[in-house]
């Protein structure tokens, strides 16, 4: 074991006590704080803590895979730039930037456009101090300058265009579970062998829940996942949208409509593992409802195209002709593995179908790119 893994595993037992302390003094704590907890603690929380992102890392993202997935989401964002009337200043944001590869490929194919650099204010959204002094190397030379913020509500005001990948999944998530005819909500607490355990929590009103979850004879023990840090990111981006234009595209993997079944996933070196064990070193996650983001969405009064599948968004948005002009002077090494990591993006066996697209935009501007009209 290195010793910044030795270091790791340390904080893991140490945000561990804690959490055992909590719940010994108040009981079971939702699956909600305890993913926040995972994933957020400032000094042991996965993400302040960990490089996540990478071979080295615990999982790879898009535009780990090919550098065609940022070029294409830069040339969506400038013509999205452009439908708005090309504003001068325009914010341009990325949530969760992970390295910071995603940006520095869409900075680069920007590059070669008109106008946007100029007035572009490149912003990223990052609360962890250890990303953002990677995404500092990342984006040394990208040519244009670079700020972050904690927090969407923090963003400079004006025009908006967002970016989104694999941002959402990691947004806590609330389980709650159909039980002898009633929702309860599902905890965690400490289990016979002193480990943590899931257990049922108080009974929640069906009230409270989206008009579509309120089924009607499920299976007993059902699970219905929410994710309010999500309802919360919509609700920051309308109101954004009431001052200025705006456009977000968010890329994840989920499902199209609300639906029964426990997503909660742990991943530690691109292997599943217990996402009850070792707090605070694995990685965290659940499955997108594009479905109940539609509709937070339009609630709020924002415009709503898709989703349609990440294979389908990159294919219409150019991805053989970008192959096809990259390979022109590539190596037959580098042509192996632009082809491999382009096919990865597309293919329905592997990112192609799982992960989606959805464009929220402000009502009074244009269909975004492969977004013919909204859903």
């Amino acid at each position: 074991m290195t010793p910044a893994q030795n270091s790791h595993s340390i904080e893991s037992t140490l945000l561990s006590v804690r959490l055992k302390e909590r719940i010994v003094r108040g009981g079971p704590m939702s699956v909600e704080r305890y993913m926040d907890a995972c994933l957020s603690d400032a000094t042991a929380g996965y993400y302040p803590s960990k490089q996540p992102i990478g071979a080295g890392g615990d999982f790879i993202t898009a535009p780990e895979v090919s550098q065609v997935f940022g070029e294409l989401l830069g040339l969506w964002s400038y013509a999205v730039w452009q439908s708005m009337g090309s504003p001068e200043p325009v914010i341009f944001a990325e949530l969760g930037p992970g390295r910071g590869t995603l940006m520095a490929d869409a900075l680069r194919a920007l590059q070669r456009l008109p106008g946007f650099i100029g007035c572009a204010d490149v912003v990223l959204v990052e609360t962890s101090p250890l990303l953002r002094g990677v995404q500092q190397e990342t984006l040394a030379d990208c040519g244009t300058g670079i700020s972050w913020r904690e927090r969407i509500e923090a963003l400079p005001p004006g025009p908006l265009i967002v970016i989104a990948n694999e941002f959402i999944d990691a947004l806590p998530i609330r389980q709650i579970v159909w039980r002898g005819g009633q929702w309860r909500e599902r905890c965690v607490r400490i289990g016979a062998n002193g480990g943590f355990e899931f257990c049922d929590g108080p009974v929640v009103a069906s009230e409270s829940l989206r008009r579509d979850a309120q089924l009607q004879q499920l299976p007993e023990s059902s699970i219905l996942e929410i994710r309010p840090a999500a309802n919360a990111t919509v609700a920051a981006l309308a109101d954004r949208a009431r001052q200025a234009p705006l456009a977000a595209l968010i890329v994840d993997y989920g499902h199209e409509a609300t639906e029964c079944g426990d997503t909660l996933q742990a991943v530690s070196r691109h292997k599943f593992a217990d996402p009850l064990r070792d707090p605070g070193a694995v990685d965290l996650t659940a499955h997108v409802d594009f479905g109940a983001l539609k509709d937070a969405a339009e609630a709020k009064g924002l415009r709503v195209y898709g989703p349609k599948p990440q294979g389908a968004l990159l294919l219409e948005l150019g991805l053989e002709a970008r192959l096809e002009k990259l390979c022109e002077d590539a190596t037959e090494e580098q042509r192996d593995a632009l082809v491999s990591g382009t096919t990865r993006l597309v293919d329905p066996e592997a990112m192609g179908l799982l992960f989606k697209a959805m464009a929220i935009a402000s009502p009074d501007i244009p269909p975004p790119p492969a977004f013919g009209q909204s859903a």
